[in-house]
């Protein structure tokens, strides 16, 4: 019996919004790709990216051009040389993935010998005025980790000092979506330092990273939109400290594993992300992100409404996925 795939746009609103330095928005819009074989079936979630030229239809048009070779058994080896990296790829991997614990009667993390265990994730601030953001810091200032959206314009300096004011114990990630520029970044880096930041995410428009090879690096660097796969990496050297691991930029499980060993191999920081999706996108990045420096996988928590069931979450917490859920 050949497999069977479907689509789903699914949407889910966000508590309250959800800004960074491109814009706002309220809900998560995310696709949804079911492999069925006979009694068995495997889920994966994708969150488009306008950033990277993904939209709901395109991510879903993707899917359904390679539903033919799905059905006839297409491999997740062979996915990566089907698919290019993005949205569509990861919704299908881990469906692949999905469904192949569903057929074995055991759950990935023991397919693959992992240890699976619970994780401190971060939680993110939206991008706002400096009383705006202490306002959000101090509401969860019990957090152990803060991922704080800047670069929107405006003075980022008020913003990281009042949020820093706001939360005094907690560690603190400064993401700035591509928003800073050469004539701001190494003063914002000098105050992220002062004011003791652990990390900062791509400050600089991808593509023009270049001279981070040349200024002082006072706080550790990340990479996000400067790195999707593995192939990536080569230009990043002597540039970044970090990289940013997304299911959703990789293409799926497979892909992001082997970014995040090629990573390893370079002696990168490695933190894992997402989107902001549901428990189903961040189940598979649970497992990966077994081990990393920093984890960011709080998606679940800015929504107003998860699936059902969805990840467990205690406080900061986020344990791994049951496999009703995914894996």
């Amino acid at each position: 019996m050949a497999r069977v795939i479907s689509v789903e746009v699914e949407k889910f609103p966000i508590a309250g919004s959800f800004t960074i330095s491109r814009g706002s928005k309220t809900e998560a819009e995310v696709v949804t790709c079911t492999i069925r074989d006979g009694n068995n079936a495997g889920r994966g979630e994708c969150v488009p990216y306008r950033r990277y030229g993904e939209t709901v239809e395109s991510v879903c048009a993707a899917i359904e051009e390679i539903s033919a070779r799905i059905a006839a058994g297409l491999d997740r080896q062979a996915l990566l040389d089907a698919m290019p990296a993005g949205a569509a790829r990861n919704a299908v991997d881990c469906a692949l993935w999905d469904l192949e614990a569903k057929a074995s009667g055991r759950t990935v993390a023991s397919l693959v010998a992992w240890q699976a265990g619970p994780l401190e994730t971060a939680y993110t601030l939206s991008l706002g005025e400096p009383e705006a953001m202490a306002a959000q810091a101090r509401a969860n200032a019990t957090r152990p980790l803060l991922k704080v959206k800047i670069g929107g314009g405006g003075d980022d300096i008020a913003r990281i000092r009042a949020v820093r004011e706001a939360a005094p114990q907690s560690r603190i990630v400064l993401d700035a979506n591509e928003g800073w520029t050469e004539t701001d970044i190494e003063r914002n880096l000098s105050a992220a330092a002062e004011l003791g930041v652990a990390l900062v995410e791509q400050p600089l428009p991808a593509g023009k990273d270049g001279m981070l090879r040349d200024i002082a690096h006072p706080v550790p660097i990340c990479a996000d939109e400067s790195v999707h796969q593995a192939a990536d990496l080569a230009a990043l050297a002597g540039l970044y400290d970090a990289v940013n691991i997304k299911l959703d930029k990789a293409g799926g499980l497979t892909a992001a594993l082997i970014l995040r060993d090629r990573a390893h191999e370079l002696r990168l920081k490695v933190m894992i992300g997402c989107m902001v999706g549901t428990s189903l996108a961040m189940a598979p990045a649970v497992l990966l992100a077994q081990g990393a420096d920093f984890v960011d996988l709080d998606g679940p928590l800015l929504l107003a409404r998860d699936r059902e069931p969805g990840l467990a979450y205690e406080g900061s917490l986020v344990f791994p996925p049951r496999p009703e859920l995914w894996g």
